[in-house]
């Protein structure tokens, strides 16, 4: 690998040990995935993935200590992935004991380091660090040392930055640095597109179900939608940013999507178009019957298939605040047709912090509040790592999380009707 005389002498302890290990630690990591060089990042702020204080994570406790001690802080605010405890989240005696005593027992501790290290501020902690109200977004061509799939995924490709997706420790060793290994998703080759995805459904797709459907299809591979601004238009306004994030979640979470095209939409394709696809590209076709096979597959692992549902998460990632507002209205309006006056399945709407404030300032707030929503910062998939909460008939509209827990995917109009009308 290449290096400048500044990041040589790093190297060679010029520097400090600490930096010297770190510098090796990331040409190592480089070297791995054939990097010639290290990038300088460029973004104003980075964003990490290891949010959670589990006991088991000492090593972890210990390294940044290390870091602390050496002063080896970060050049970069950053925000960091959501936490994993609520009070306001339903949980009974049994649950709570193993969370805050057998799994989440050093989380206090653990934000203590963080915020040492170089955290944004105390509540930067969410899984969608780019939205507006909480002011990591970082500019198109930005070189970022995130991790967090969704995060990285939209940042890549609603924002135009270039990002890898790195794993927890090496984020912040990135941003201590300031330096990235130079490959993959930070190359003009790297981000060009393996798949011409042609979108030929009836309707509007699902988000999370196109996503799902992209995704385990082409696996780590860059795919570029065709068709989809058809449903979408050509802006990346609310509503379609909204969208993307979803989407891209489920592609980052059911495959390993790190960037994806989206024709006339984001910002590269809207730059360079179709140019970005590759000589010989494979070609995937996605129908409405392509859609309802890839429901039908997922697999049901509760024990009662048949049994109605105990908790509904929705904002896996968490909901944006024009979500928000479309929830708070659908929830009214499917508990008037239905003369209910609460949600019949204890329902749990996750947000950033920052969201959160916001949206209690609006007129929505006491309206969701009415229909007996829990609103909170929590993570979902942590709630879920309880063995007891994965006992539990827990249904959700986030791929992500059905990937990555025991909970049941429905689409959107499926929850709406769950917990306005109740049933299974």
């Amino acid at each position: 690998m290449e290096l400048t005389q500044l990041q040589k002498d790093i190297l060679e302890g010029k520097q400090g040990e600490t930096l010297a290990k770190i510098m090796k630690t990331l040409m190592m990591y480089g070297e791995a995935f054939g990097a010639t060089r290290m990038a300088e990042v460029t973004s104003d702020y980075n964003h990490l993935v290891t949010s959670f204080g589990l006991g088991v994570m000492k090593p972890v406790y210990e390294l940044m200590d290390t870091l602390l001690k050496e002063n080896a802080l970060s050049k970069q605010k950053f925000t960091v992935d959501p936490r994993p405890l609520d009070p306001n989240v339903p949980s009974n005696f049994l649950q709570n004991i193993v969370f805050r005593y057998f799994m989440y027992s050093r989380q206090d501790f653990y934000e203590k380091q963080l915020q040492k290290l170089g955290l944004l501020d105390k509540d930067a902690f969410t899984c969608t660090c780019y939205m507006p109200q909480v002011g990591n977004t970082p500019k198109y061509g930005d070189i970022l040392s995130w991790s967090e799939s969704s995060a990285v995924v939209y940042a890549n490709s609603v924002l135009g930055a270039r990002c890898n997706r790195n794993s927890g420790i090496i984020d912040i060793m990135g941003s201590i640095l300031g330096y990235v290994p130079y490959f993959g998703l930070l190359t003009d080759e790297g981000r060009k597109a393996d798949w011409i995805i042609r979108i030929e459904t009836s309707r509007k797709p699902e988000a999370q179900l196109l996503g799902s459907a992209i995704g385990m299809k082409v696996m780590e591979d860059v795919p570029y939608v065709i068709g989809l601004d058809r449903w979408l238009g050509s802006e990346l306004n609310d509503e379609a940013c909204t969208y993307l994030k979803d989407f891209g979640a489920a592609t980052a979470s059911n495959g390993a999507v790190g960037l994806y095209h989206i024709d006339n939409l984001t910002p590269e394709a809207r730059k360079f178009g179709r140019s970005l696809i590759r000589e010989g590209a494979k070609e995937f076709i996605v129908t409405d019957e392509v859609l309802e096979e890839t429901y039908r597959n997922y697999p049901i692992v509760w024990k009662d298939k048949d049994a109605a549902p105990q908790l509904c998460f929705m904002g896996c990632p968490h909901m944006s605040l024009q979500q928000l507002k479309d929830w708070t209205d659908t929830i009214e309006k499917g508990l008037k047709e239905s003369g209910s006056g609460q949600v019949m399945i204890p329902t749990v709407f996750t947000a950033s912090p920052a969201v959160i404030k916001e949206f209690k300032k609006t007129d929505y707030w006491p309206r969701l509040d009415k229909t007996g929503i829990v609103l909170s910062y929590i993570c979902p998939l942590m709630y879920m790592n309880n063995p007891l909460s994965a006992k539990m008939r827990v249904i959700t509209s986030s791929n992500k999380l059905r990937t990555y827990t025991t909970s049941r995917y429905y689409t959107n109009e499926q929850i709406k009707d769950l917990l306005c009308k109740g049933g299974n």
